[in-house]
């Protein structure tokens, strides 16, 4: 991983923000495309000094703002090797309190925003044989309810993922993940950190015996970038402890 260069969209917060983190520390330089000012801030005081490390404000729902941001990162460290399209919004209200502007932004964010950052990016990774990681979700496959913008832009990421892998392979690799229950309550602005409040039933539930956490993700997207695992693309691969293969009767 020595010397390549990743974009993390989201990357200041909850899950990219250990994705960055990570990349990091095994030698990438890495560009945090990020909405939350005050996050972006802390998040670039933070990881400086773990190497090079470039905090762009960017709303992945604007395609110009994901261009200027593409724009920024080449002219800093001249390369792309890795995208992983980690930003991403959830509302959870009932179908008849939903405008089409929130059903729009849902959209947008989860699932515009991936394609168009993807579709900017292409030329470099094609360059470098890169790598395009897509966080999807188990929603994509089961849901509570009311979660409806969210859940179909994951079932897009999902088959996004595959049109990708088709469309841009040998050159590109594409793979999503799709976790389950990722405790991200210490990984957010100082403002929003809270201890995390995890019972033994929570952890119970769980064939893996507990919560997953940001690392599990991090794991595998270190994994997927890696060019020794050139042969997998087009997949998507499920981190949930189990969950969505156990039977549950209430």
């Amino acid at each position: 991983m020595q010397g390549k260069v990743a974009i993390i969209t989201g990357g200041a917060q909850g899950i990219g923000r250990v994705i960055s983190q990570r990349l990091l520390e095994k030698g990438c330089s890495v560009a945090i495309w990020e909405q939350d000012e005050k996050a972006l801030r802390e998040i670039q005081k933070e990881f400086e000094k773990l190497g090079h490390v470039l905090a762009l404000p960017c709303d992945i729902a604007q395609p110009k703002a994901i261009e200027k941001a593409l724009e920024q990162t080449v002219e800093a460290f001249g390369r792309i090797d890795i995208l992983v399209n980690n930003a991403a919004i959830f509302e959870n209200k009932p179908l008849e309190d939903w405008s089409f502007e929130d059903w729009a932004q849902g959209i947008n964010v989860n699932l515009s925003g991936p394609f168009w950052s993807s579709r900017v990016c292409a030329p470099y990774l094609k360059a470098s044989k890169g790598v395009i990681i897509n966080l999807c979700s188990t929603r994509a496959f089961q849901s509570d309810p009311d979660t409806f913008a969210y859940s179909a832009s994951k079932g897009g990421i999902f088959a996004l993922t595959h049109a990708l892998a088709i469309s841009l392979g040998p050159d590109i690799r594409v793979n999503c993940i799709s976790p389950g229950w990722i405790d991200v309550t210490a990984y957010q602005k100082s403002s929003d950190q809270k201890p995390a409040k995890l019972s033994k039933a929570d952890h119970e539930q769980h064939p893996a015996g507990r919560v997953g956490n940001p690392d599990d993700i991090a794991n595998l997207v270190i994994f997927l970038s890696d060019p020794a695992n050139s042969f997998i693309t087009g997949q998507n691969f499920t981190v949930d402890g189990g969950m969505s293969r156990k039977m549950i009767y209430v």
